[in-house]
Protein backbone atom coordinates (compact mmCIF):
# COMPACT_ATOMS: atom_id res chain seq x y z
CA UNK A 1 0.00 0.00 0.00
CA UNK A 2 1.73 3.70 -0.97
CA UNK A 3 2.54 5.78 1.79
CA UNK A 4 -0.03 8.88 2.81
CA UNK A 5 1.05 12.32 1.90
CA UNK A 6 1.82 14.77 4.47
CA UNK A 7 3.05 18.00 5.15
CA UNK A 8 5.57 18.35 7.32
CA UNK A 9 7.19 21.91 7.99
CA UNK A 10 9.99 21.14 10.43
CA UNK A 11 13.45 21.54 10.22
CA UNK A 12 15.52 19.25 12.25
CA UNK A 13 19.14 21.36 13.08
CA UNK A 14 21.78 20.12 15.06
CA UNK A 15 21.68 22.14 17.78
CA UNK A 16 22.93 21.42 21.66
CA UNK A 17 20.91 21.32 24.74
CA UNK A 18 23.43 23.65 26.26
CA UNK A 19 23.54 26.37 23.54
CA UNK A 20 20.13 26.20 22.59
CA UNK A 21 18.37 28.45 25.77
CA UNK A 22 21.09 30.97 23.55
CA UNK A 23 19.77 30.17 20.59
CA UNK A 24 16.26 30.97 21.22
CA UNK A 25 16.80 34.00 23.18
CA UNK A 26 19.28 36.38 20.86
CA UNK A 27 18.37 37.00 17.51
CA UNK A 28 21.29 37.29 15.82
CA UNK A 29 23.17 33.99 17.31
CA UNK A 30 19.63 32.19 15.86
CA UNK A 31 20.39 34.12 12.97
CA UNK A 32 24.21 32.64 12.80
CA UNK A 33 23.53 28.94 13.55
CA UNK A 34 20.76 28.89 10.66
CA UNK A 35 22.66 30.33 7.77
CA UNK A 36 25.91 28.15 9.12
CA UNK A 37 24.02 24.96 8.80
CA UNK A 38 22.18 26.18 5.54
CA UNK A 39 25.74 26.85 4.03
CA UNK A 40 27.04 23.54 5.57
CA UNK A 41 24.10 21.24 4.50
CA UNK A 42 21.75 22.80 2.57
CA UNK A 43 19.97 19.85 2.06
CA UNK A 44 18.31 20.17 4.88
CA UNK A 45 16.14 23.15 4.16
CA UNK A 46 13.39 23.42 1.63
CA UNK A 47 14.25 24.56 -1.41
CA UNK A 48 12.85 27.41 -1.24
CA UNK A 49 15.32 28.77 1.46
CA UNK A 50 17.92 30.20 -1.80
CA UNK A 51 15.50 32.70 -1.89
CA UNK A 52 15.80 34.07 1.93
CA UNK A 53 13.81 33.78 5.26
CA UNK A 54 13.30 35.78 7.81
CA UNK A 55 12.08 34.53 11.83
CA UNK A 56 8.48 34.55 12.38
CA UNK A 57 8.22 34.04 16.11
CA UNK A 58 7.81 30.67 18.34
CA UNK A 59 5.57 27.95 19.02
CA UNK A 60 3.83 27.41 21.56
CA UNK A 61 5.08 26.07 24.75
CA UNK A 62 5.07 22.63 24.84
CA UNK A 63 3.71 20.73 28.17
CA UNK A 64 5.69 17.82 27.55
CA UNK A 65 9.10 19.63 27.81
CA UNK A 66 8.08 22.95 29.15
CA UNK A 67 10.46 23.99 25.98
CA UNK A 68 9.77 26.28 22.56
CA UNK A 69 10.85 26.15 19.07
CA UNK A 70 11.69 29.25 16.39
CA UNK A 71 9.58 29.64 13.33
CA UNK A 72 11.04 30.75 10.21
CA UNK A 73 8.94 31.82 7.03
CA UNK A 74 10.38 31.03 3.41
CA UNK A 75 8.48 31.73 0.28
CA UNK A 76 5.11 32.60 2.70
CA UNK A 77 5.38 29.58 4.01
CA UNK A 78 6.03 29.37 8.15
CA UNK A 79 8.16 26.63 8.92
CA UNK A 80 9.53 25.52 12.94
CA UNK A 81 13.09 24.66 13.77
CA UNK A 82 13.05 22.12 16.09
CA UNK A 83 16.59 20.91 17.54
CA UNK A 84 18.35 17.91 16.99
CA UNK A 85 17.76 16.63 20.74
CA UNK A 86 13.82 16.95 20.51
CA UNK A 87 12.10 13.81 19.49
CA UNK A 88 9.08 14.97 16.98
CA UNK A 89 5.80 16.35 18.79
CA UNK A 90 8.33 17.21 22.17
CA UNK A 91 7.83 13.64 23.12
CA UNK A 92 11.11 13.17 24.93
CA UNK A 93 14.53 13.89 24.29
CA UNK A 94 16.73 12.01 22.20
CA UNK A 95 19.42 10.64 24.82
CA UNK A 96 16.20 9.06 26.99
CA UNK A 97 15.33 7.34 24.18
CA UNK A 98 18.27 6.41 21.68
CA UNK A 99 19.40 3.00 23.95
CA UNK A 100 16.00 1.98 24.24
CA UNK A 101 15.26 1.98 20.44
CA UNK A 102 18.89 0.86 19.73
CA UNK A 103 17.41 -2.54 21.30
CA UNK A 104 14.68 -2.58 19.23
CA UNK A 105 16.88 -3.59 16.26
CA UNK A 106 17.60 -6.78 18.22
CA UNK A 107 14.21 -7.90 18.90
CA UNK A 108 13.32 -6.37 22.62
CA UNK A 109 10.03 -6.51 23.07
CA UNK A 110 8.06 -3.14 23.70
CA UNK A 111 6.97 -4.41 27.17
CA UNK A 112 10.35 -5.22 27.94
CA UNK A 113 11.42 -1.53 27.66
CA UNK A 114 8.88 -0.32 29.79
CA UNK A 115 9.86 -2.55 32.41
CA UNK A 116 13.96 -1.41 32.02
CA UNK A 117 13.52 2.18 30.93
CA UNK A 118 9.96 3.35 32.35
CA UNK A 119 6.64 4.64 30.25
CA UNK A 120 4.52 2.33 28.94
CA UNK A 121 5.02 -0.78 25.95
CA UNK A 122 2.02 1.34 24.11
CA UNK A 123 4.15 4.67 24.15
CA UNK A 124 7.32 3.04 22.88
CA UNK A 125 5.54 1.01 20.59
CA UNK A 126 4.26 4.38 19.07
CA UNK A 127 7.63 6.06 19.74
CA UNK A 128 9.14 3.56 17.47
CA UNK A 129 6.13 3.84 14.26
CA UNK A 130 7.15 7.71 14.12
CA UNK A 131 10.33 6.74 11.94
CA UNK A 132 8.03 5.17 10.12
CA UNK A 133 6.95 9.04 8.53
CA UNK A 134 10.25 9.73 6.47
CA UNK A 135 11.25 8.81 3.50
CA UNK A 136 13.53 5.35 3.51
CA UNK A 137 15.57 6.33 0.79
CA UNK A 138 15.42 10.26 1.23
CA UNK A 139 16.51 9.95 4.75
CA UNK A 140 18.93 7.47 4.41
CA UNK A 141 20.82 9.17 1.30
CA UNK A 142 22.67 12.41 1.41
CA UNK A 143 22.22 13.37 -2.35
CA UNK A 144 21.25 11.96 -5.34
CA UNK A 145 25.00 11.39 -6.41
CA UNK A 146 24.30 8.55 -3.64
CA UNK A 147 21.78 6.94 -5.29
CA UNK A 148 23.17 2.86 -5.98
CA UNK A 149 23.17 2.33 -9.94
CA UNK A 150 22.80 -1.73 -9.38
CA UNK A 151 20.14 -2.10 -6.53
CA UNK A 152 18.88 -5.84 -5.13
CA UNK A 153 15.06 -6.09 -4.63
CA UNK A 154 13.14 -9.61 -2.94
CA UNK A 155 10.09 -10.40 -1.16
CA UNK A 156 10.34 -11.85 2.69
CA UNK A 157 6.88 -13.80 3.06
CA UNK A 158 5.46 -12.90 6.06
CA UNK A 159 1.31 -14.04 7.56
CA UNK A 160 -1.08 -11.42 8.69
CA UNK A 161 -3.12 -12.60 11.04
CA UNK A 162 -2.92 -16.07 9.54
CA UNK A 163 -2.63 -14.66 5.69
CA UNK A 164 0.48 -14.33 3.49
CA UNK A 165 1.99 -11.96 3.02
CA UNK A 166 4.86 -10.26 0.99
CA UNK A 167 7.47 -7.24 2.19
CA UNK A 168 9.00 -6.01 -1.31
CA UNK A 169 12.21 -5.21 0.27
CA UNK A 170 14.96 -3.01 -2.26
CA UNK A 171 18.99 -2.88 -0.69
CA UNK A 172 21.57 -0.45 -2.50
CA UNK A 173 25.08 -0.02 -1.26
CA UNK A 174 24.68 -2.20 1.97
CA UNK A 175 21.19 -0.19 3.24
CA UNK A 176 17.46 -0.53 3.27
CA UNK A 177 16.27 1.53 0.57
CA UNK A 178 12.58 0.78 0.17
CA UNK A 179 9.99 -1.65 2.10
CA UNK A 180 6.24 -1.75 1.70
CA UNK A 181 4.12 -4.99 2.47
CA UNK A 182 1.30 -6.16 -0.09
CA UNK A 183 -0.91 -9.20 0.25
CA UNK A 184 -0.36 -10.84 -3.10
CA UNK A 185 2.93 -12.01 -5.06
CA UNK A 186 1.44 -11.28 -8.88
CA UNK A 187 2.96 -7.96 -10.98
CA UNK A 188 0.47 -5.64 -10.25
CA UNK A 189 0.36 -6.16 -6.37
CA UNK A 190 4.51 -5.90 -6.20
CA UNK A 191 5.03 -3.17 -8.95
CA UNK A 192 2.58 -1.13 -6.51
CA UNK A 193 4.87 -1.92 -3.16
CA UNK A 194 8.21 -0.99 -4.91
CA UNK A 195 6.94 2.03 -6.50
CA UNK A 196 7.04 3.66 -2.94
CA UNK A 197 11.43 3.08 -3.68
CA UNK A 198 10.66 4.63 -6.82
CA UNK A 199 8.77 7.75 -5.78
CA UNK A 200 10.84 8.22 -2.83
CA UNK A 201 13.89 7.74 -5.22
CA UNK A 202 12.48 10.31 -7.45
CA UNK A 203 12.01 12.69 -4.58
CA UNK A 204 16.05 12.72 -4.68
CA UNK A 205 16.22 12.66 -8.03
CA UNK A 206 13.42 12.73 -10.58
CA UNK A 207 16.13 11.36 -13.77
CA UNK A 208 16.66 8.50 -11.64
CA UNK A 209 17.40 5.21 -13.23
CA UNK A 210 19.15 2.53 -11.73
CA UNK A 211 21.24 0.60 -14.02
CA UNK A 212 20.61 -2.93 -13.04
CA UNK A 213 18.49 -5.02 -10.64
CA UNK A 214 19.22 -8.57 -8.53
CA UNK A 215 16.50 -10.85 -8.07
CA UNK A 216 15.50 -14.08 -7.69
CA UNK A 217 13.46 -16.15 -10.57
CA UNK A 218 10.29 -15.25 -9.83
CA UNK A 219 8.77 -13.43 -13.08
CA UNK A 220 6.29 -11.01 -11.06
CA UNK A 221 9.39 -9.68 -9.44
CA UNK A 222 11.49 -8.79 -12.46
CA UNK A 223 8.15 -7.62 -14.84
CA UNK A 224 7.17 -5.33 -11.75
CA UNK A 225 10.87 -3.73 -12.04
CA UNK A 226 10.92 -3.48 -15.78
CA UNK A 227 7.47 -1.63 -15.56
CA UNK A 228 8.98 0.48 -13.03
CA UNK A 229 12.30 1.19 -15.33
CA UNK A 230 11.68 0.20 -18.43
CA UNK A 231 15.62 0.37 -19.38
CA UNK A 232 16.75 -1.73 -16.03
CA UNK A 233 18.56 -4.56 -16.73
CA UNK A 234 17.53 -8.21 -14.80
CA UNK A 235 20.33 -9.69 -13.01
CA UNK A 236 18.76 -13.15 -11.89
CA UNK A 237 20.72 -14.34 -9.05
CA UNK A 238 23.30 -17.19 -9.76
CA UNK A 239 23.15 -18.13 -6.42
CA UNK A 240 19.91 -19.35 -6.21
CA UNK A 241 20.58 -21.53 -9.39
CA UNK A 242 23.43 -22.92 -7.44
CA UNK A 243 21.23 -23.14 -3.89
CA UNK A 244 18.15 -25.12 -5.84
CA UNK A 245 21.05 -27.62 -7.10
CA UNK A 246 22.51 -28.36 -3.76
CA UNK A 247 19.23 -28.65 -2.08
CA UNK A 248 18.27 -31.49 -4.11
CA UNK A 249 22.00 -33.33 -3.64
CA UNK A 250 20.88 -36.42 -2.02
CA UNK A 251 24.09 -38.30 0.23
CA UNK A 252 24.39 -40.60 -2.89
CA UNK A 253 24.77 -37.76 -5.23
CA UNK A 254 27.29 -36.43 -3.00
CA UNK A 255 30.51 -36.96 -4.72
CA UNK A 256 28.71 -35.55 -8.01
CA UNK A 257 27.50 -33.22 -6.09
CA UNK A 258 31.04 -31.51 -5.14
CA UNK A 259 32.15 -32.20 -8.71
CA UNK A 260 29.23 -29.98 -10.11
CA UNK A 261 29.85 -27.32 -7.78
CA UNK A 262 33.07 -26.86 -8.26
CA UNK A 263 32.15 -26.27 -11.64
CA UNK A 264 29.48 -24.00 -11.53
CA UNK A 265 31.53 -22.03 -9.28
CA UNK A 266 34.59 -22.47 -11.66
CA UNK A 267 32.15 -21.24 -14.42
CA UNK A 268 31.22 -18.17 -12.60
CA UNK A 269 34.33 -16.79 -11.70
CA UNK A 270 35.36 -16.40 -15.64
CA UNK A 271 35.72 -12.81 -16.94
CA UNK A 272 35.14 -13.02 -20.15
CA UNK A 273 31.73 -14.55 -22.14
CA UNK A 274 33.92 -16.88 -24.06
CA UNK A 275 35.49 -18.45 -21.41
CA UNK A 276 31.84 -18.69 -19.49
CA UNK A 277 30.29 -19.94 -22.13
CA UNK A 278 32.72 -23.01 -22.31
CA UNK A 279 32.43 -23.73 -18.69
CA UNK A 280 28.91 -23.92 -19.08
CA UNK A 281 28.80 -25.99 -21.80
CA UNK A 282 31.03 -28.24 -20.42
CA UNK A 283 29.33 -28.54 -17.25
CA UNK A 284 26.16 -29.75 -19.50
CA UNK A 285 28.44 -32.55 -21.38
CA UNK A 286 29.48 -33.58 -17.69
CA UNK A 287 26.12 -33.67 -16.42
CA UNK A 288 24.37 -34.91 -19.42
CA UNK A 289 27.02 -37.97 -19.12
CA UNK A 290 28.37 -38.83 -15.69
CA UNK A 291 24.81 -38.11 -13.34
CA UNK A 292 21.55 -40.14 -13.56
CA UNK A 293 18.40 -38.71 -13.93
CA UNK A 294 17.66 -37.09 -10.94
CA UNK A 295 16.11 -33.85 -9.65
CA UNK A 296 19.63 -32.36 -9.20
CA UNK A 297 20.92 -33.04 -12.43
CA UNK A 298 17.44 -31.48 -13.94
CA UNK A 299 18.30 -28.37 -12.33
CA UNK A 300 22.13 -28.71 -13.34
CA UNK A 301 20.71 -28.70 -16.37
CA UNK A 302 18.52 -25.39 -15.97
CA UNK A 303 21.41 -23.72 -14.78
CA UNK A 304 23.12 -24.33 -18.14
CA UNK A 305 19.69 -23.47 -20.08
CA UNK A 306 19.98 -19.78 -18.72
CA UNK A 307 23.59 -19.21 -20.32
CA UNK A 308 22.33 -15.85 -21.61
CA UNK A 309 20.51 -14.43 -18.49
CA UNK A 310 24.47 -15.48 -16.80
CA UNK A 311 26.39 -14.05 -19.37
CA UNK A 312 24.52 -10.88 -19.16
CA UNK A 313 26.09 -10.43 -15.80
CA UNK A 314 29.59 -9.52 -17.65
CA UNK A 315 27.79 -6.53 -19.46
CA UNK A 316 28.00 -4.88 -15.83
CA UNK A 317 31.25 -5.66 -13.92
CA UNK A 318 29.88 -3.30 -10.70
CA UNK A 319 26.39 -5.13 -10.86
CA UNK A 320 25.38 -7.76 -8.02
CA UNK A 321 25.32 -11.11 -9.38
CA UNK A 322 24.06 -12.86 -6.39
CA UNK A 323 21.99 -11.64 -3.67
CA UNK A 324 24.31 -11.96 -0.78
CA UNK A 325 23.94 -8.13 0.40
CA UNK A 326 20.32 -8.64 0.50
CA UNK A 327 19.98 -11.77 1.74
CA UNK A 328 22.44 -10.43 4.82
CA UNK A 329 20.24 -7.86 5.55
CA UNK A 330 17.13 -9.84 5.50
CA UNK A 331 18.34 -12.45 8.52
CA UNK A 332 17.53 -9.36 10.03
CA UNK A 333 14.42 -8.98 9.17
CA UNK A 334 13.58 -12.52 9.31
CA UNK A 335 14.50 -11.86 12.98
CA UNK A 336 12.41 -8.94 13.45
CA UNK A 337 8.90 -10.70 11.71
CA UNK A 338 9.85 -13.61 14.09
CA UNK A 339 10.43 -11.46 17.07
CA UNK A 340 6.69 -9.41 16.01
CA UNK A 341 4.76 -12.62 16.43
CA UNK A 342 4.51 -12.46 12.61
CA UNK A 343 2.43 -9.37 13.39
CA UNK A 344 -1.16 -8.87 14.18
CA UNK A 345 -2.07 -5.69 12.85
CA UNK A 346 -3.47 -4.89 8.98
CA UNK A 347 -0.94 -4.36 5.77
CA UNK A 348 -0.62 -0.44 6.28
CA UNK A 349 0.45 -1.12 10.11
CA UNK A 350 2.83 -3.77 9.18
CA UNK A 351 4.43 -1.24 6.57
CA UNK A 352 5.23 1.32 8.89
CA UNK A 353 6.26 -1.09 11.23
CA UNK A 354 9.05 -2.52 8.66
CA UNK A 355 9.64 1.08 7.09
CA UNK A 356 10.48 2.03 10.78
CA UNK A 357 12.90 -1.00 10.95
CA UNK A 358 14.67 -0.28 7.96
CA UNK A 359 15.84 3.29 9.22
CA UNK A 360 16.53 1.95 12.53
CA UNK A 361 18.63 -0.76 10.89
CA UNK A 362 20.76 1.88 8.31
CA UNK A 363 20.94 4.75 11.51
CA UNK A 364 21.61 2.46 14.07
CA UNK A 365 25.22 1.53 15.51
CA UNK A 366 26.54 -1.78 13.43
CA UNK A 367 28.80 -4.61 15.31
CA UNK A 368 32.23 -2.99 15.82
CA UNK A 369 34.13 -5.22 13.66
CA UNK A 370 32.09 -3.14 10.50
CA UNK A 371 32.74 0.27 11.60
CA UNK A 372 35.67 2.78 10.39
CA UNK A 373 38.87 2.79 11.11
CA UNK A 374 38.64 6.08 12.95
CA UNK A 375 35.41 4.58 14.27
CA UNK A 376 33.18 8.08 13.29
CA UNK A 377 31.19 6.21 10.37
CA UNK A 378 29.35 3.22 12.57
CA UNK A 379 26.48 2.37 10.64
CA UNK A 380 25.29 1.36 7.36
CA UNK A 381 23.53 4.91 6.51
CA UNK A 382 26.97 7.05 7.74
CA UNK A 383 29.05 4.48 5.54
CA UNK A 384 27.13 5.23 2.72
CA UNK A 385 27.49 8.80 2.76
CA UNK A 386 31.01 9.56 4.58
CA UNK A 387 29.96 11.38 6.62
CA UNK A 388 27.36 11.79 9.88
CA UNK A 389 25.39 15.06 10.99
CA UNK A 390 25.71 14.14 14.59
CA UNK A 391 27.84 11.55 16.36
CA UNK A 392 24.80 10.41 18.50
CA UNK A 393 22.74 8.00 15.71
CA UNK A 394 19.23 8.89 16.59
CA UNK A 395 20.41 12.49 16.34
CA UNK A 396 21.75 11.69 13.12
CA UNK A 397 18.38 10.13 12.41
CA UNK A 398 16.50 13.08 13.25
CA UNK A 399 18.74 15.61 11.61
CA UNK A 400 18.63 13.16 8.14
CA UNK A 401 15.02 13.27 8.40
CA UNK A 402 14.32 16.89 8.53
CA UNK A 403 11.63 18.43 6.16
CA UNK A 404 13.12 18.10 2.44
CA UNK A 405 14.05 14.25 3.10
CA UNK A 406 10.19 14.27 4.50
CA UNK A 407 7.87 11.25 2.27
CA UNK A 408 6.83 12.61 -0.96
CA UNK A 409 7.96 16.34 0.48
CA UNK A 410 8.35 17.89 -2.69
CA UNK A 411 4.61 16.76 -3.78
CA UNK A 412 2.89 17.92 -0.91
CA UNK A 413 4.27 21.32 0.07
Amino acid sequence: MAPKNKQNRTIVLCIEEKSYPTFMGDQDVAHEVIKSQYEQWPELFPASMVKGYMLNGKTRISKKLDMQMRKIRLDGISYQIRPSFVLPYCRAKTEEVSKALFLLRFGVPFWALALVFGRNAMWWYRLYLCLSDFSVAGTTLHNSQALPQHILADEHHIRIRGKKAYVATTIGSGCFLGMEVCSKADESSLQQAYAVFTQEAADLNPAYQPHTVNTDGWGATQSAWRSLYPTIKIMECFLHAYLKVRDRATKQLKQYFDTAADKIWDAYRTQSKPSFAQQIRRLREWASQQIQDCPMKENILKLCKKKNRWMAHLDFPNAHRTSNMLDRLMRAMKRHAFNSQMFHANIESTSRNFRAFALLYNFSPSCPAAWDEAKQLLCPAARLNGFVYHQDWLQNLLIAASVARFRNHSKTL
